[in-house]
């Protein structure tokens, strides 16, 4: 089966609001929890909203990833866009529960780089993993990303604190 990403846009609220919904709880015990808060459905259309204005800013770049079912299957974003002397973004993914082991990171990442390089023009992709993660330490490294460093004791998830590891990709 294959994929394809789309730029977020408002429209977009109900259907993505169901997948987040539908797959909080993997998430949240794999992700950094979002809180009770960002599901409410008049936050959750306000954050949407502030994104596609981030957007429109050139500060953020948030994607929906598709199946051939036109179907949400998970998000690819570039956040924290730098332009001037840096020209970079970090790189943040995630697949719903149910897709998850079938390469659609490895694909959505891929087709991410495309848009940095030919609609963004960036320069640099950076993004970080839990060190524990090795799938998606593979979906970077199958995507030409080296690792950097690691940082130890970086991000608290689920009261307990985890390393991270850094990578990056120079694109030009």
């Amino acid at each position: 089966m294959d994929i394809w990403i789309k730029l977020l846009s408002i429209s977009d609220k109900e259907e993505l609001l169901k997948f987040e919904l539908t797959n909080r709880k993997f998430f949240e015990d794999t992700c950094l929890p979002r809180g009770d808060d960002y599901y409410e459905v008049q936050n959750f259309n306000s954050i949407i909203e502030e994104l596609v204005q981030d957007q429109e800013k050139g500060l953020v770049y948030m994607y929906l990833i598709y199946n051939n079912f036109n179907e949400i299957i998970g998000r690819v974003n570039l956040v924290d866009v730098q332009r001037g002397n840096f020209n970079k973004a970090e790189l943040g993914y995630r697949i719903g529960e149910i897709h998850q082991g079938k390469g659609y990171a490895t694909k959505a990442v891929n087709l991410i780089l495309k848009e940095a390089i030919n609609n963004y023009k960036l320069h640099r992709i950076e993004a970080g993993t839990s060190i524990n993660n090795i799938a998606s330490q593979i979906v970077l490294i199958k995507n030409g990303f080296q690792f950097v460093d690691k940082q130890e004791k970086y991000i608290l998830l689920n009261d307990k604190w985890h390393d991270n590891a850094i990578f990056e990709k120079v694109l030009d």
